[in-house]
């Protein structure tokens, strides 16, 4: 199975093209330029560096959101035309969990924190041992509460090894990091680090590598069905319901 990976939910961007258990390609972009000028070129590139026909494609694994409103929509439009043109399958992947899988085999908590501003951010809560234990679904959610429900879940359930008992700790990746790092240190209580440079942004290739073994699930939808999760309003609605009173 050859799966094209798609993530554009952030400032990353980032495409890959992962066949069976092998990365064919990747390329990844997280510097200045938007999405609408790179990804469809990045695209282009490793199509032709890794001599795979757009035809070869089984389906077309993205991050579906949430994330930047601009980047989700650039990237839905991208894999829906993909998709339809070769008539195969759209495989919308949670971009919390396309992050989490970054750390495939980490122990503890896998924690990803997309900036939404304002203290808030995007965020869920991971076992990723194997495959993806959803601790707590992505939601947006105020910093410092989310800090909270970390210390509360870990006291709750320390981790066990044998006949002893220790307490779980937890591993923070995202764009988030470096916002809130400081906030994290002050207030977290149990064992913690953050995610190195190679680990710690959106990767396509974690998103067609998890979106291979959601293809397995069935966890697919047509080019047609396919929309962005938001889990927000964009902030141009947000004000325009403030002004109305809604």
């Amino acid at each position: 199975m050859k799966i094209l990976g798609i993530d554009s939910s952030g400032m990353v961007a980032s495409v890959a093209v992962v066949q069976d258990e092998v990365i064919i390609a990747e390329y990844t972009m997280n510097h200045k330029k938007t999405h609408s000028e790179t990804l469809l070129p990045m695209i282009d590139e490793i199509m032709k560096s890794s001599e795979t026909k757009l035809e070869d494609i089984d389906a077309i694994a993205i991050a579906a959101g949430p994330g930047s409103f601009t980047g989700l929509r650039i990237g839905a439009a991208t894999a829906k035309g993909l998709a339809m043109s070769i008539e195969k399958p759209i495989i919308p992947v949670n971009t919390c969990e396309g992050l989490a899988y970054n750390m495939w085999g980490a122990e503890g908590l896998v924690c990803p924190i997309i900036d939404a501003r304002r203290n808030q951010v995007y965020t869920g809560v991971y076992k990723v041992l194997g495959n993806i234990e959803v601790i707590r679904d992505q939601e947006p959610m105020d910093i410092h509460e989310l800090i909270d429900r970390i210390n509360k879940y870990a006291e709750e359930r320390p981790f066990k090894t044998g006949a002893e008992v220790t307490p779980l700790s937890v591993t923070f990746l995202g764009d988030g990091v470096p916002i809130y790092e400081s906030i994290i240190w002050d207030e977290i209580k149990i064992p913690c680090k953050m995610a190195p440079a190679n680990m710690n942004r959106q990767r396509a290739a974690s998103v067609a590598a998890y979106g291979g073994i959601l293809y397995k699930e069935r966890k697919f939808v047509d080019a047609d069905d396919f929309a962005p999760v938001y889990l927000r309003k964009s902030q141009a609605e947000r004000v325009k319901s403030e002004q109305s009173g809604e």
